[in-house]
């Protein structure tokens, strides 16, 4: 059911990279892929520096349904991920946990979200401790839908 493709509307983290950079945040959209009917391969189609890149990445399945395991490099880079709230027709709202640090992210269906949605997303960064200063809403124009394959990543971002 999260098959398709998304927008990303909305991010809460205290990343530091995202603070110093929430200036040059792109429009950024994900296709979902669903694999042997429980992995996902995520497609996710950004802009760096005008280029369009596709970064892939691979979340498998975890113990409990709607509950993932993204694996990075090198030891202790793994990321659990939860589907928190969807309706898979309109919204989707993930937490992400790396180590201590929780990240909680807002997809659509179209790039814009009704207001409810978007307080219920609020609504969930509050409840991990997140607040509005490290809640970064992303340009709902200049979507890229593909990347050559001279721009394909694979791995995290």
């Amino acid at each position: 059911q999260l098959a398709g493709k998304w927008f990303l509307i909305g991010m809460a983290s205290r990343c530091d990279y995202l603070a110093e950079h929430s200036h040059r945040l792109e429009a950024t959209a994900v296709r979902v892929t669903v694999l042997d009917g429980q992995s996902l391969a995520i497609s996710t189609f950004r802009k760096l520096d005008g280029i369009c890149w596709e970064i892939r990445q691979l979340y498998l399945p975890a113990q409990a349904h709607g509950r993932f395991l993204l694996k990075g490099r090198g030891y202790g880079s793994k990321v659990d991920v939860v589907v928190g709230e969807t309706d898979h027709s309109s919204y989707a709202i993930l937490y992400y946990q790396k180590g201590r640090s929780i990240s909680v992210k807002l997809y659509g269906r179209t790039s814009q979200v009704s207001d409810a949605v978007a307080d219920k997303f609020e609504q969930c960064v509050r409840a991990v401790g997140l607040s509005e200063d490290v809640t970064y809403y992303f340009p709902k124009y200049g979507f890229c839908d593909s990347a050559d394959e001279f721009h394909i990543l694979d791995g995290e971002l």
